[in-house]
Formats: C-alpha cells, sequence, structure tokens
C-alpha cells in the first residue's frame, strides 16, 4: 500500500509539471541577426540553420552557430519575384511567390528551379507546408468561385492545382493574407487553413476532401479576417488577425478552438493584443504559452490567450521557435533572434 500511495503521489507530480509546463515569460531580448533593404516574411528553421525568402527575388539562410549569412537573388525573365512563403523537406528547400506569374521554386542540382507556374487574374498565393517529405500543400486567393489549392505528391517535383468541383464554395473575395506563412497548419494527416472571410477550411487526409468551419473573427472589411493560425495539437488551436489598416482595433481578433477547428470562441475580447500577423504556440507549454507578433509589437499569454502582456514595441512580421525559449522572427529590413526570459 505505502508503494501504491508512493507511486500514485509520484504520478501526480509528473502530471501537473507536465501541465505547468514553462514558467510564464516577463520581457525578451533581441538580437539582430541580418540587416538589409528587404521585407521579409517566410522563415524556416533548418537543421542549424534559418532559411529566408524575402521581396526583390532576395532569398537566403542564416547558419546559427556561427551566425555566416549567405543571400542570392533569383532573377525570373525580367522579375524579381516577391516571396512570401517557403517551405522544406528532408532533402529540399521550397519558395513561393505572391503576385501573377505564381512561381514556385524548389532545390535543384543547378540551384533553384522551377517546378511550378501560374498566370492569370486573382492569381496570389499566401502560404505552403508540407506534410511529410513527399506531400506538400500551398493555398492561394480564390480563383473561379473556391480557394487556389495546390498539392505535391512526389516530393515537389510537380504540383497539381485541386478542381473547384473537389472544394467548399467560395465566398466572393475570399482569400488568404501572405503576411506570415502562417495561415495554414499541418498536424500528421490534418490540415488547418485560415481565410480573409474568418473561415477555416479543413482536411482530415492530406488534402483530399475539404469541409469549412466559420470563426467569429471580424471579416466585413477587405483588411480584416484571420492573418494567422497555430495549433498545439489536433485539438487546441489559435487563430489571430484583426486589420492592418487599424492596427489599434482589438475587437474580435483572435479566437480558440479545443475540438480541432470546429468551434471558435472570441479570446480576451476589447482587450490586447491589437492587430498581429503571426500567432504561434511556445513549444512544451501545454498549450498555455502563445506569443503573437505583428508590427504593432510582441504580445505573450500564459493561459492560452485568456490575458496578454505585451513585451516588447519592437515589429516583427513573423516568428519561429527554436524550442521553448529561443524564437527568430523577421520584418521589415531585418531577422532578429529572440531570446524569451521567465525572470
Amino acid at each position: 500500500m505505502r508503494y501504491c500511495i508512493s507511486l500514485l503521489i509520484l504520478i501526480i507530480v509528473i502530471g501537473c509539471a507536465d501541465q505547468s509546463g514553462t514558467k510564464p515569460f516577463v520581457s525578451v531580448q533581441i538580437e539582430p541577426l541580418y540587416e538589409d533593404s528587404l521585407s521579409i516574411r517566410a522563415i524556416a528553421l533548418l537543421d542549424n540553420s534559418l532559411a529566408f525568402g524575402a521581396n526583390k527575388g532576395v532569398f537566403g539562410s542564416i547558419d546559427l552557430s556561427t551566425k555566416q549569412i549567405r543571400t542570392n537573388m533569383l532573377k525570373q525573365d525580367s522579375l524579381l519575384p516577391e516571396f512570401r512563403a517557403v517551405a522544406h523537406t528532408s532533402t529540399d528547400f521550397f519558395m513561393l511567390s505572391v503576385g501573377s506569374p505564381a512561381l514556385l521554386y524548389k532545390t535543384g542540382d543547378n540551384g533553384m528551379e522551377l517546378v511550378y507556374k501560374e498566370e492569370g487574374e486573382g492569381v496570389f498565393y499566401d502560404a505552403m507546408t508540407f506534410w511529410n517529405d513527399q506531400e506538400g500543400i500551398a493555398i492561394g486567393d480564390s480563383v473561379d468561385g473556391c480557394l487556389s489549392i495546390i498539392i505535391t505528391r512526389d516530393g515537389g517535383l510537380s504540383w497539381n492545382k485541386m478542381p473547384c468541383a473537389n472544394l467548399p464554395n467560395g465566398i466572393d473575395g475570399e482569400g488568404a493574407f501572405a503576411a506570415s506563412n502562417t495561415n495554414i497548419k499541418t498536424l500528421g494527416e490534418k490540415t488547418w487553413v485560415a481565410t480573409t472571410s474568418g473561415r477555416i477550411y479543413f482536411s482530415g487526409d492530406k488534402g483530399k476532401t475539404w469541409e469549412v468551419f466559420q470563426t467569429p473573427i471580424m471579416n466585413k472589411e477587405e483588411a480584416q479576417g484571420i492573418y494567422s493560425l497555430d495549433f498545439y495539437n489536433e485539438s487546441l488551436g489559435i487563430a489571430l488577425g484583426g486589420d492592418y489598416t487599424q492596427p489599434e482595433g482589438n475587437i474580435a481578433n483572435k479566437a480558440i478552438t479545443k475540438d480541432g477547428g470546429k468551434s471558435w470562441r472570441l479570446l480576451a475580447d476589447g482587450q490586447g493584443p491589437n492587430y498581429k500577423s503571426c500567432v504561434r504556440f511556445v513549444p512544451n507549454s501545454g498549450g498555455n504559452g502563445i506569443v503573437a507578433v505583428g508590427f504593432t509589437g510582441i504580445s505573450y499569454s500564459s493561459n492560452k490567450g485568456e490575458s496578454w502582456s505585451k513585451l516588447s514595441d519592437e515589429s516583427f512580421y513573423t516568428v519561429r521557435f527554436l524550442n521553448d525559449s529561443i524564437a527568430y522572427a523577421a520584418g521589415k529590413n531585418r531577422i532578429a533572434k529572440l531570446v524569451f526570459k521567465s525572470k
């Protein structure tokens, strides 16, 4: 009996430790890594480096150990593409440009090679990610009555656009925001896509079939909607956005789901944070820790978004966590290392 009681206490202690997760952040230290006259909205952690895509056809990487920077410029005919989406497998790196023509590149034997091109009115791709080394997805604004979705099943060598007959009906003008490459999230075979209409497109089979759920996030005006979403696990997710033309607004701009995206509830309505372009769960926080960034600063919640504190006024467009206290962020003219402090 004494052994059973001791074992029970140990289980309770471990359980409580898992629930508490990391200690709450109280500040953030910002270390500049790269500065140039660029708009950088797409970053990805690759092994021990940070890869990025920017405007003016510029892309590159930063060695996180040595801080060595490598950059290159890609020109397609006379066009300098604006890259706002990047993704990777274990063997290749991908970049996708906004606007028409949409240009999707992957690493090849002679540098970056064009593997998909799409031209036409309304063509505008916003985000890209992979389920695994063979299967990936990119999403864009609505064309011909449905959201633009292209999928690869061969490691990115070829991409095929889903016909509207296989997708839910779009709303007039519905698209996504190419603000941070975070309006799409994949976990296992599941996929969530957030739109300007405040809707969540959900697929449970790696993009073969889709259904749509409505969130209460504001979406009446052109600049309103969901700018970013993240899922801590297959049940717990957060969506955040607002209106970048009225960045101080904090009404109906953040919501949480605990049932995999089927239903959503507004968080901290009428309270901070205001408009943000990227939201990420803090790793190993039990889903309690959330960081949101935008040109309006860096905000943090330690209680699943019920309340928030502002950690910094520094402007960034997008952020990715390396671990539960270090992240990398990019924005106008720069990339930086963020070190979050709990005391």
